[in-house]
């Protein structure tokens, strides 16, 4: 009976022993085995916004030009339905805003006052406006394959942005991207093809060439500011942020191209531009209507993109369909695909190989550092 207490103190010395090592071991696993859920759901979140992005640029490019062909002539209608959108994001609002709610507000910060955020919402609302009018009359002159190409420029814009709004760092492999993708669209400038497509003139061709490289560069200085806004002004992650970013400067931007289009005039011809529609009143309104929920799918897949990586990342992603829309306008508006647009397309593509593998590069060197 003597020796019973020894025994349980050595065994309670031995469990105590081995208790540190197996919780490191537990807690080590844990750790792991988190990491690797955080990372799948990150990965599948960022496939979900890729998708958005690239299904919403498509989409609402070949309605934009099938409302042109058609019949559709108002420029400022072309340009209302790319935010006007909105609403339907509303239900997806509130319940992000309920969990929330329900979820720890022990990591608050400061957050930014009323007059900083009505600022920040409503100058790049303001810029939303005028990105689209651009794009529109850009859309409006040129064949699609040809829009769509040029708008590889945004690329080189947003990252000329980046660097000095977002310190961003330029390598040998992204500065060979910016490189070819600006040789890409350059290279459409000295072609003027428009069969499949109204007829234009070579003015109106440079116009809407000009007007296309301005609303890429817009573009380019608006994705560098969102990523600005979300890292300096908001600082917070949540899905609701990401809902708060786009419903309130597509609230602006709709506001202030229905003041452009009651000032010009326009919206006393929409309901002749609706009855001479080619085909019919029915196909006219689910025209605009679906152009309006692609452009906020894609609003969802570009903004929710800059949110969990950057915007110079979200605009690779959106240069990276630029070969989707041509073939897709060879297909269903007859577009021609000449040699200067293969070269474009394989020069755009070369970009962003370029750029991806600079990422490549960037990702095994911090494994070699955690290493």
């Amino acid at each position: 009976m003597g020796e019973a207490p020894e025994i349980q103190i050595q065994m309670i010395n031995v469990k105590e022993d081995k208790d540190p090592n197996s919780v490191d071991q537990t807690n080590g696993s844990n750790q792991s085995t988190i990491t690797q859920h955080r990372s799948y759901k990150w990965w599948l979140l960022l496939a979900i916004f890729t998708f958005f992005l690239l299904a919403g640029q498509s989409v609402g490019t070949l309605l934009g030009r099938l409302y042109y062909d058609k019949g559709g002539k108002s420029k400022w209608m072309a340009t209302l339905v790319q935010p006007a959108g909105f609403p339907v994001l509303i239900p997806f609002y509130y319940l992000s805003a309920y969990k929330t709610s329900t979820e720890t507000s022990g990591n608050l910060i400061n957050p930014p006052s009323l007059l900083l955020l009505s600022a920040m919402y409503f100058a790049l609302g303001v810029l939303l406006a005028v990105v689209g009018m651009l794009y529109s009359l850009g859309l409006l002159y040129l064949p699609v394959s040809t829009f769509s190409l040029i708008c590889a420029s945004s690329l080189a814009f947003n990252a000329f942005f980046s660097f000095f709004l977002n310190s961003q760092k330029f390598t040998p492999f992204i500065i060979n991207s910016l490189v070819l993708l600006t040789l890409s669209s350059t290279l459409l400038v000295f072609q003027n093809n428009s069969s499949g497509s109204a007829t234009v003139s070579k003015g109106k061709y440079v116009i809407g060439f000009v007007c296309t490289v301005a609303a890429s560069a817009g573009g380019g200085l608006m994705l560098a500011l969102t990523q600005f806004c979300f890292q300096k002004v908001l600082k917070k992650q949540t899905f609701k942020v990401v809902l708060d970013m786009i419903i309130y400067q597509s609230l602006v931007a709709t506001l202030v191209i229905l003041v452009g289009l009651f000032a010009s005039g326009e919206w006393k011809s929409l309901d002749k531009e609706m009855e001479g529609f080619k085909l019919g009143k029915v196909s006219y309104v689910n025209i605009l209507v679906w152009t309006a929920i692609a452009w906020q799918v894609f609003s969802i897949g570009v903004v929710g993109l800059i949110f969990e990586v950057s915007s110079l990342f979200a605009n690779v992603i959106s240069t990276l369909g630029l070969p989707i829309v041509p073939v897709l306008a060879m297909i269903f508006f007859h577009d021609s695909m000449t040699g200067v647009k293969v070269i474009s397309i394989v020069l755009a593509i070369w970009g962003f190989v370029s750029y991806v593998y600079q990422h490549y590069l960037d990702d095994c060197n911090s494994k070699t550092e955690k290493v």
